[in-house]
């Protein structure tokens, strides 16, 4: 059920006299509203793209890495469709990857490398906004993370020197400024953005346009996300659409109704029991959506990608502390095969799942093992669309090569750089350099990252290190990495590697 809530409500940090007053119409939920299908004229075709929060790789039954998942709906998504086993993430953690896939552009080369330089600048396009300049129709519900909030220090240092985000919160910042960086005013035309309980929404599940507001809505945070996806297809069923569904999960707090942890069975940790029921949540929601689709006629028109914004975070150890920890912890989804967990530059930091679906146009049950990133969702949705593509996008259109229509990439390189770790991917080699660590792998090796090979292979090591040396200083904040890893990343990489 939801509540319309004044701002503050919003805040966190102490509430102004001024703000306790300003009220916002909000946007009344509705429950199941479905709408009968409509004569579609636009032939370009919708683009609808599933993240998850921290869920690792293994974590779809269709990787058939563990034995314990089942998700289904996903599953269908890769027989119907191409499921990738070299897919990347720009960054191990929320906002760089999200600004990543959103922009379809490195982040660095705007700035946006950790959550604290949170938020997008208004200077950089998203793909939303793109696609909304040709024709398109665009929407977002669920998680953004692309705005102003307490971890925004550096932005705080250089608009509001006088204010610490935490101890003061966003309340320090005026509405109208900080609106500037919702979804709304980033290109996309219908939103429902939130994480838990609160979201700011312009629409609801019955109305195709309301005034924007903030409302309370205390229904399971996945499963509202759901419902909003599919208020907006209903509405939009006869345009061409862009929808990006970013799901809160299974990113801590943990959470599940009965009806999902019902299913789950006991015999095994309580963090990955409410994981997965998270991710079948999650999955119920995949498949929600595509019968959506084929209710209205639109699975041959509607291209659908599943991605994951980063590896899971471990804990290192993978406790299994009480769910109500939620602080540096495990989130109960599992990386496995790879080394590594969120935060890392390791595969389990950003190796993550990947599918696309397309019928009528993308081979069914194809799994491709090429490396492929996040970037190239913004490139492949921009093709599809007839957009005229821009040459500041760093990703691929994916389309061409998965119908055999152009050749295979083999010697793709791609480039990361996050805290104080640096690394490219090229071809089957990737070089790492943590700190004043270095190390050298063969992807295609039995065993990925667990034997640094850097000694019998210096010269690639050196080539590897100077390319990525000249990518990383042709960035926004051109730099390679501190000598010294932080105390957090000292502690992943002695656990992790043994040099």
């Amino acid at each position: 059920m939801e509540k319309k809530l004044p701002y503050y409500r919003h805040l966190q940090g102490p509430m102004s006299f001024l703000t306790f007053f300003l009220i916002i119409v909000g946007c009344d939920g509705g429950g199941d509203n479905f709408l009968p299908s409509v004569e579609r004229n636009d032939p370009r075709p919708n683009v609808i793209v599933v993240m998850t929060d921290d869920q690792g790789f293994a974590d779809i039954s269709a990787q058939e890495v563990v034995d314990d998942i089942q998700t289904p709906n996903i599953d269908k998504m890769a027989q119907n469709g191409v499921r990738m086993t070299a897919a990347y993430t720009t960054a191990p953690q929320c906002a760089p990857s999200r600004a990543g896939l959103v922009t379809g552009r490195y982040q660095q080369r705007f700035g946006l490398e950790s959550n604290r330089y949170t938020p997008l600048p208004l200077s950089t396009d998203t793909i939303a906004k793109r696609l909304q300049d040709c024709g398109y129709a665009t929407g977002f519900v669920g998680k953004w993370h692309l705005d102003i909030d307490n971890n925004s220090v550096n932005w705080f240092q250089e608009n509001y020197p006088s204010s610490d985000p935490y101890t003061f919160g966003i309340d320090s910042v005026p509405f109208e400024v900080r609106k500037q960086y919702f979804p709304d005013s980033r290109g996309f035309d219908d939103v429902y953005y939130g994480k838990k309980d609160l979201y700011w929404c312009n629409f609801n599940f019955k109305e195709r346009k309301v005034e924007g507001g903030y409302v309370t809505n205390n229904g399971y945070r996945l499963d509202v996300i759901t419902e909003a996806a599919l208020a907006f297809i209903d509405r939009h069923q006869a345009d061409p659409f862009f929808l990006v569904v970013s799901y809160y999960g299974p990113h801590v707090p943990l959470e599940a109704p009965s009806k999902y942890l019902e299913n789950i069975p006991t015999n095994m940790p309580e963090r990955r029991r409410y994981a997965l029921a998270m991710i079948a949540a999650i999955d119920s929601g995949v498949g929600a959506i595509m019968d959506r689709l084929d209710e209205h006629e639109l699975q041959t028109s509607t291209m659908v990608f599943f991605v994951s914004d980063n590896g899971a975070p471990l804990g290192i150890h993978m406790e299994d502390v009480p769910i109500t920890n939620n602080s540096g912890v495990w989130d109960g989804s599992l990386n496995d095969p790879w080394v590594g967990e969120k935060g890392m530059l390791s595969e389990g930091g950003v190796r993550v799942p990947f599918l696309v679906q397309w019928e009528g146009k993308l081979p069914h049950g194809i799994i491709f093992n090429e490396p492929v990133s996040t970037l190239d969702i913004g490139a492949t949705a921009l093709s599809v669309a007839e957009s005229p593509m821009v040459g500041d996008l760093d990703g691929i259109d994916l389309v061409p090569i998965l119908t055999g229509e152009v050749p295979v990439p083999t010697d793709r390189v791609l480039y990361w750089r996050f805290w104080d770790q640096v690394a490219m991917r090229k071809g089957n080699w990737k070089y790492l350099l943590a700190g004043n660590r270095e190390f050298l792998f063969r992807l295609d090796d039995p065993n990925p990252e667990f034997m640094n090979i850097i000694d019998d292979y210096p010269t690639m090591a050196s080539e590897m290190k100077a390319e990525l040396t000249q990518w990383a200083q042709s960035m926004k904040r051109p730099r390679m990495t501190r000598p010294f890893l932080t105390g957090q990343e000292l502690e992943w990489y002695n656990a992790y590697f043994s040099q």
